[in-house]
């Protein structure tokens, strides 16, 4: 268990105020990875903020150049203690989405740490330098009170994060070597609520899907040529409900997951969602039937339509339009075979009548989960749950999306995602912050867990180094 004096020593960093004044340093830098001065600050961020705490925690290091030339640099940090221990792998992302500074309310700034009773405002204070910051105060903090940490930590910083990590997994396959370690330890996204300490494994794909029924030159009168003419709209509706049907369930086989395996059911048991104050209430017959809510979110797919248009639908005109369009996005859990999404969608749409809708997959990014029932999971639940005295929940994924295939299929280890927000954080929208109890209790929590990896105790023995990650 972790030291009373680690805990006191991590709780009085926040309550003092430490924790909050280097977070504002933080989010002073517009590190947004989709412009050019936003590029500048993040050469800014690491060099005058993450390369000197890497180095005060006794890290050798490096800078590498991106592979892909859309993507940043990365920041690789290196402490060796000894060749017998283990090594843990951390990660964070120094870039933040846009500002969006004009739409921030009651004077907050995306750059500018804004203290409201119990919130951290500002870009980047939940997504994700607040989450990066606890990991580095943990460390800090079991540094001055051992001397040692007891295991070898490498911690991997991208600045492409937001923009769908840009040359990352080349860069892991190419420094296999560089980033080898027994389990990865990170912290991104959102608890399952604010009061439930939360450990996921993995996060859900997504595959985005442009659906084109663009069928002639120019729009027609609808009272002399009504009846006649296909109209594009109308195609593409019923295009949409042949793939999805109107409450949410996917009708293409190939689009929906295998199943819900006995073991992820088992996981999700008891897991209540959209619990947090202000949480929209999720809809009664929406999505695939016999599932619970929970169930649905993290095991399980779902087709949405991010956009639906034809002609002008504020100011419409007597006219059949001459075209329509489509953006859907398919989030899906590993198991899912995505590779032939376009050709599956195709021949579905052509069964159905709808050969005359051009289909094209406009991007993805992959789903992956390490085993729930794996030594190292089974070892971080037991810990975290004497820690928090039981209060945990553990997901297999979180529905959104991550970077976790490049550290489970890339670099072929275990994933522990301890995240240090919560799903009303406001993340990638104007008024982004972190909660003052989350960040106060995960600094203990991170800290018990490289803690017990560096000194385990008696009742929790690491798993066996060199343990396949089952999948």
């Amino acid at each position: 268990m972790l030291s009373e004096n680690i805990r006191r020593n991590a709780e009085h960093y926040v309550d003092a105020g430490g924790f909050g004044a280097e977070l504002a340093r933080l989010v002073g830098y517009p590190t947004e990875s989709t412009t050019t001065e936003g590029r500048v600050a993040i050469k800014a961020y690491l060099d005058e903020v993450l390369t000197p705490a890497l180095t005060d925690l006794g890290c050798t290091v490096t800078e590498h150049a991106n592979p892909d030339p859309a993507g940043g640099p990365f920041l690789v940090g290196t402490r060796a203690e000894s060749p017998d221990l283990p090594t843990v792998l951390c990660y964070g992302h120094a870039d933040v989405v846009e500002g969006l500074g004009s739409q921030w309310s009651n004077g907050r700034a995306p750059w500018r740490l804004t203290v409201e009773g119990d919130r951290w405002y500002g870009r980047g204070t939940a997504d994700n330098k607040g989450q990066h910051l606890v990991n580095l105060t943990a460390l800090r903090l079991l540094l001055a009170e051992r001397g040692e940490l007891g295991f070898n930590l490498t911690m991997l910083f991208e600045t492409g994060e937001e923009i769908g990590s840009p040359g990352l997994a080349e860069f892991a396959a190419t420094h296999r070597e560089l980033l080898a370690a027994d389990v990865l330890l990170a912290s991104d996204g959102p608890r399952l609520d604010a009061d439930t300490p939360t450990l996921f494994l993995g996060s859900r794909g997504g595959l985005g899907i442009e659906l084109d029924v663009d069928l002639r030159s120019d729009s027609y009168h609808s009272g002399n040529w009504g009846g006649l003419l296909r109209n594009p709209a109308t195609t593409l509706a019923g295009a949409v409900s042949s793939l999805v049907e109107g409450h949410g369930r996917i009708r293409v086989p190939g689009l929906r997951p295998p199943e819900l395996p006995e073991e992820i059911r088992a996981a999700l048991a008891g897991v209540q969602v959209a619990a947090s104050p202000g949480d929209p209430v999720p809809d009664d017959g929406w999505g695939e039937p016999g599932l619970t809510p929970a169930e649905r979110l993290y095991g399980w797919n779902t087709l949405e339509v991010l956009s639906l248009g034809a002609a002008d639908v504020d100011h419409p005109v007597n006219a059949i339009p001459a075209r329509a369009k489509a953006v859907l996005q398919l989030r899906y859990v590993a198991g899912t075979d995505v590779d032939r999404a376009a050709e599956l969608i195709t021949g579905h749409l052509a069964e159905h009548g709808y050969s005359m809708v051009d289909v094209r997959i406009t991007g993805r990014f992959a789903a992956s989960r390490t085993d729930v029932g794996g030594p190292w999971p089974r070892w971080a639940t037991a810990l975290l749950r004497e820690t928090t005295g039981g209060n945990l929940a553990v997901l297999p994924n979180i529905g959104g999306s991550l970077p976790n295939a490049v550290f489970t299929d890339v670099l072929g280890m275990p994933a522990l995602w301890l995240p240090h927000s919560y799903p009303g954080c406001l993340q990638h929208a104007p008024d982004e912050h972190l909660l003052v109890p989350i960040a106060r209790e995960g600094i203990v929590l991170a800290a018990a867990l490289f803690d017990a990896i560096g000194h385990p105790p008696a009742e929790h023995p690491l798993p066996v180094r060199g343990q396949e990650v089952v999948r």
